[in-house]
């Protein structure tokens, strides 16, 4: 049965240069989404890979005075490695200039296109800008400049092949409003609205192969021209399912399955809400089912970006506070609509709210439980109000993640697991476990009685915890399991290191 296949894909990065906190961010949110719909029954497939044919990355790779093949593949090494940093769960990553599948699959796409009469040729003038890898509009500059990356875009004159884009305006439209494609946050699919219905340009779909400096994928039939990046690139979604041979793989996660989902930021809405759906029409393939579009990260209210030199390695920070706290950042302080500012500060002190909160609801949870019933808590019928309330709580916590994720808000996810910690917490403190222990110890066998009741929901608590952190933090919940099995007090106190820096600053 296809019901419950989960097809879900990250935007490729240029290769222009390293891995950035942005990319970090990106990634992680695509493997929260697929881990827990793993961990809720559902066949999934999580993509992500590297944009290698991009033009930038050969202005990039001459200025470094290094061969392209050579620069691309060392950078795109770096962004893979991203995989076990971050502790991601993708099932594949592909490189674009590299991968057999990927070649074969673009030029399948493009005669597809070409066979329904939607390429053509002619000479063109327009404004670009290589940041952006787009030709902009006069409307489109501030003072001249590109807003997105605030320098000026050349100006260039060639003869491409073009996309008739303007063939898409209804079906785009119809497919938008009816939700058929959907666009989470819903202020993201309202741009997309409006910008269909402001009427929709062909667009170029090649690029010079002198001006690629001979880098990139050939136009079939016409070598002078190389395959416009953008049509490159987002090819890869079904190219990596072999879709130039048609295969089972590509049935099983595209043409057949019941999700397919685009993580990707709101720099690149345009191509993935607009251009993308509009190619698939083309050449008669199934579109994406749902497109999530993040915001930015910044710093100092700048985004972070290779071209502005304000880029943060996610690499030291890992180094630094762990994957943990890293995660747990992008889950607890990055809204699902709206920019997110990056403070170190803030990173130790999300580290510090695991180490006091999560780790001490364990800590104290398997301390108390080794202490007092090391062969096991029986279990008693208790009317004890607050043991009600907790397991309430916690019983309806998988509820509240399934239904913030099913809109992609991940921290509203975070933040209802994170309220049954808090509240886990705030019943040991409230029924003081070591006071009624101590009254057991004198002979007080209804305090015998009430221990159980609340060392039993303490750990029942704990273990859906433990279980419904896995997406979000998947070594920190295999380790909470460890101790729970364990009772291993020492390992407990070890869960989740204090970060004694930052976090008062």
């Amino acid at each position: 049965m296809n019901a419950k296949r989960f097809y879900v894909t990250t935007a490729i990065p240029y290769v222009n240069g390293d891995p950035h906190l942005g990319h970090a961010l990106e990634f992680v949110q695509a493997d929260v989404l697929a881990r827990h719909r793993r961990r809720r029954g559902d066949a999934v497939r999580f993509l992500s890979g590297t944009d290698d044919n991009a033009l930038k990355n050969v202005d990039a790779a001459i200025a470094s005075g290094v061969p392209v093949a050579e620069f691309v593949a060392q950078k795109a090494g770096r962004f893979a490695d991203l995989g076990e940093t971050l502790q991601l769960s993708n099932d594949d990553f592909i490189r674009t200039s590299t991968d057999p599948r990927h070649r074969p699959g673009v030029e399948r796409l493009w005669r597809s296109c070409a066979e329904a009469g939607d390429l053509y040729q002619r000479d063109y003038e327009g404004l670009y800008c290589n940041g952006c890898e787009a030709f902009l509009a006069p409307d489109d500059l501030i003072d001249g400049l590109c807003p997105e990356h605030r320098e000026a875009p050349e100006l260039v004159v060639e003869r491409n092949w073009f996309f008739r884009l303007s063939n898409y305006h209804r079906a785009l439209l119809d497919l938008v409003e009816s939700g058929r494609l959907k666009i989470e946050p819903e202020h993201r699919r309202n741009e997309v609205l409006s910008f269909i219905r402001s009427g929709l340009t062909d667009f170029s779909v090649s690029r010079a192969t002198e001006r690629a400096h001979g880098w990139g994928i050939a136009v079939p039939g016409d070598p002078g021209q190389v395959v416009y990046v953008w049509f490159d690139a987002l090819a890869n979604y079904i190219t990596a399912l072999d879709y130039a041979n048609q295969s089972e793989l590509y049935r099983k996660w595209w043409s057949e399955s019941r999700e397919r989902l685009h993580v990707v930021g709101k720099g690149t809405i345009r191509f993935h809400a607009i251009y993308w759906p509009a190619i698939l029409l083309s050449a008669g393939e199934a579109l994406p089912t749902t497109i999530f579009v993040h915001d930015y990260l910044t710093a100092a209210g700048q985004k972070l970006s290779k071209s502005l030199g304000n880029a943060i390695d996610p690499t030291d920070l890992v180094r630094r506070y762990g994957p943990d706290a890293l995660r747990w950042w992008f889950l607890r302080d990055v809204p699902r609509s709206g920019d997110a500012d990056f403070h170190e500060a803030q990173l130790a002190a999300r580290a510090n709210e695991l180490a006091d909160g999560l780790g001490n609801l364990i800590n104290r949870t398997i301390t108390l439980v080794s202490r007092e019933r090391p062969n096991g808590v029986p279990q008693h019928e208790t009317t004890h109000p607050e043991s009600w309330l907790l397991a309430d709580l916690s019983g309806s916590l998988p509820s509240a993640i399934d239904q913030a994720l099913a809109t992609c808000d991940l921290r509203a996810a975070a933040d209802a697991l994170w309220e049954v910690v808090s509240e886990a917490n705030r019943f040991i403190s409230a029924t003081e476990p070591w006071k009624l222990a101590k009254a057991a110890h004198a002979g007080d066998s209804e305090a015998s009685l009430q221990l159980d009741a609340v060392l039993l929901s303490a750990i029942d608590a704990s273990q859906v915890i433990a279980s419904e952190l896995a997406p979000f933090l998947p070594a920190a919940a295999e380790r909470i399991a460890t101790v729970l099995d364990s009772l291993d007090v020492e390992q407990g106190r070890a869960l989740f290191p204090k970060n004694r820096g930052l976090a008062a600053s």
